[in-house]
């Protein structure tokens, strides 16, 4: 049994990225996984204010859910990374998460063998126009987390208003995803 964490970004509840989150949930629920889920829409998270102190406190000064957050990733062996695409970007609430996580940066190496997948939604229907967005969470994952392994990618795209994902053969993969942790 794993410890399956998905972290929604998507500011709308039951929004595209939001429903595929829910059902990478469901599938791995059914294979017996240990899956949390979280919006990020329902925490406080603020931005990273470059002060640094948690070099020295190994965590953030700031009050806020960040920290206990983070400390979730850390014990997680599968993270879901879910975010809507505005302006070929993810959305500001799962960026600042990610730049919040400085605080733990020594910690970094606990996510050695740490599985990763990424779910992208877009009312764009062409994959190519994700690739900044999916860079960006690579960055993180790949290039700051040694030793992380990319499980998949699901890309929600051609999806604007809410709940078109349903429609789309996205729907079902993120349940497949999900069961195959």
């Amino acid at each position: 049994m794993k410890k399956v964490l998905i972290i929604s970004s998507s500011p709308r509840k039951g929004g595209n990225s939001d429903l595929l989150c829910d059902e990478f949930a469901r599938g791995a629920a059914e294979t017996g996984h240990e899956v949390e889920k979280i919006r990020l829409a329902e925490k406080k998270v603020g931005y990273c204010t470059g002060c640094y102190a948690c070099r020295k406190l190994n965590k953030c000064v700031q009050n806020d859910d960040a920290n206990d957050l983070v400390e979730k990733m850390l014990s997680a062996d599968v993270i879901v990374l879910a975010t809507p695409v505005y302006f070929y970007s993810m959305d500001a609430q799962l960026k600042a998460l990610i730049d919040r996580s400085v605080s733990r940066w020594s910690d970094f190496g606990r996510f050695k063998g740490t599985e990763f997948w990424h779910i992208i939604t877009a009312a764009d229907a062409d994959r190519k126009m994700m690739s900044a967005t999916l860079e960006g969470l690579r960055g993180f994952m790949r290039d700051c987390m040694d030793e992380s392994i990319e499980r998949g990618v699901l890309y929600g795209t051609g999806a604007y208003e809410k709940g078109e994902v349903r429609a789309l053969p996205v729907f079902k993969e993120a349940y497949e995803a999900g069961k195959s942790c």
